[in-house]
């Protein structure tokens, strides 16, 4: 029996399922995190369609066309300043780091990496330690009379106080940068409704327009003049602001908006990150006592009564892990739009030229198909001991590819930090019952403010 020939020829995309109006658009304005998992655990990690009306948007959640759209074809798949959902955000930033591609996103990178590797976020944990534990000294006082402190407002502080002093090197003080970070607040709340339906025109009045418009202003009021000085008299420091005025690796010259961009970008990142994972600190350690209970177990046997150190930090495993389901469940940068630059076939399916692609480290991150029981908080997930992971992009909390957060490694060292010196200081109980609903904007951040008692520890002499 002859055997029938074998065609080259590439089977044919088909159209991308897609979920319906109907269905599609009350989901999304009800629960739209819960929806999108939802859409994605039903495909099976297949890519779909939302039918938002004039928007529809592929929604992408399987580890392997992740990697296929963030690293291995990322040059088809790009940050679309003009696109519907990151404008929002170039409305903020302008042509910074966080939005631009190409040339200019090359130049800022270029210019800032440097300041972001392992070996020189090493180099910083001394001066960071110090500062955090100079800003948790502060918590004595209200500690001793029994006396509420508000968790959110004081985690700003620390985060502004320790990266103004690492990064900024106190170019911008901390009362200014106080103000800036409740603008950036301000933004993300504001334009939440744009990130609902972003469909909807901007010559079209929607809530939150006007605080918008004035949190960039203030924004603007605080950065501009010191972006001005330091343009003025140029140094050779190595912290943000001087680094981006200096010309570019490549030769360039930035103007004033493209380093106030950039500078916004990176106060943005290195501090909301940070302020938005380390919020949901208290509320989960208040749901999950027993997690409370070992992270103090460990701080108990490896600092004990002194402060927390450099040489600490490898020992810390249970609190690097509770960091990392942190990061799996919350992830701040939550949403990552891309548009496609031409037609392509993604999983098996055509997208379109022009088309968004939503691709969502919460969503990929609860997924059951790739986490037992994803929504429950389990640190040991990320035990030293246990299996790889089958996929690289079932986690991406940083994001991936060339785009992926420069200051990763940075950002969970001062994390530890910050927990270990809170937590091997005080003990704490919330006055409000536990929420773990999550606020959306531009991160994930707790829907309700907490407000905490503190207790002070009590360590047996050594």
């Amino acid at each position: 029996m002859s055997q029938l020939p074998v065609s080259s020829t590439p089977p044919i995309p088909a159209q991308a399922s897609t979920i319906p109006l109907h269905r599609a658009l009350p989901a999304l304005l009800r629960d739209p995190l819960g929806a999108l998992v939802r859409f994605a655990d039903e495909a099976r990690g297949e890519v779909v369609r939302l039918n938002l009306g004039t928007f529809r948007p592929y929604l992408v959640s399987h580890p392997e066309h992740l990697q296929y759209v963030l690293r291995d074809n990322v040059a088809n798949y790009i940050r679309d300043g003009d696109g519907l959902l990151w404008r929002p955000v170039r409305r903020i930033v302008g042509e910074a780091i966080l939005v631009a591609e190409g040339d200019v996103w090359e130049s800022s990178r270029g210019a800032l990496q440097p300041l972001f590797t392992a070996k020189r976020a090493e180099t910083l944990v001394d001066r960071m330690a110090e500062a955090i534990g100079e800003a948790v000294d502060g918590w004595a006082e209200p500690a001793g009379r029994g006396q509420p402190i508000d968790a959110g407002r004081e985690l700003t502080r620390i985060v502004l106080r320790t990266t103004m002093r690492v990064l900024f090197a106190d170019r911008i003080s901390v009362p200014d940068a106080e103000r800036i970070s409740a603008a950036l607040d301000t933004v993300t709340t504001a334009m939440l409704p744009r990130l609902l339906v972003p469909f909807v025109p901007y010559s079209v009045p929607m809530p939150g327009d006007r605080a918008f418009r004035n949190a960039v202003r203030t924004i603007d009021d605080v950065v501009l003049p010191i972006i001005r000085e330091a343009r003025a008299r140029p140094s050779d420091g190595d912290d943000i602001i001087s680094v981006l005025c200096r010309p570019r690796p490549d030769g360039r010259q930035p103007d004033e908006y493209q380093v106030r961009g950039d500078v916004v970008a990176m106060f943005s990142t290195a501090t909301e990150t940070t302020i938005a994972l380390l919020s949901w600190l208290w509320p989960v350690l208040e749901a999950y006592p027993e997690v409370a209970g070992r992270l103090r177990e460990e701080l108990d046997r490896v600092v004990g009564g002194g402060p927390v150190r450099r040489e600490h930090l490898p020992e810390l495993r249970y609190g690097r892990m509770v960091l990392e389901e942190l990061l799996r469940l919350y992830p701040a940068g939550w949403m990552i739009p891309r548009t496609a630059v031409a037609d392509d076939v993604l999983g098996g399916v055509r997208v379109d030229a022009g088309a968004t692609v939503l691709v969502s480290p919460y969503v990929t991150q609860r997924m059951a198909m790739f986490w037992p029981e994803p929504d429950r908080f389990d640190p040991e997930r990320f035990a030293p001991g246990r299996p790889r992971r089958r996929y690289r992009y079932s986690y991406y909390p940083f994001g991936g590819g060339p785009h992926q957060c420069l200051g990763q490694y940075l950002f969970l060292l001062e994390a530890q930090l910050i927990v270990s010196t809170v937590l091997s200081r005080y003990h704490f109980r919330s006055t409000e019952p536990v929420d773990l609903a999550p606020r959306i904007g531009a991160s994930l951040s707790p829907r309700q403010r907490t407000r905490l008692t503190l207790r002070p520890v009590e360590h047996e002499p050594r």
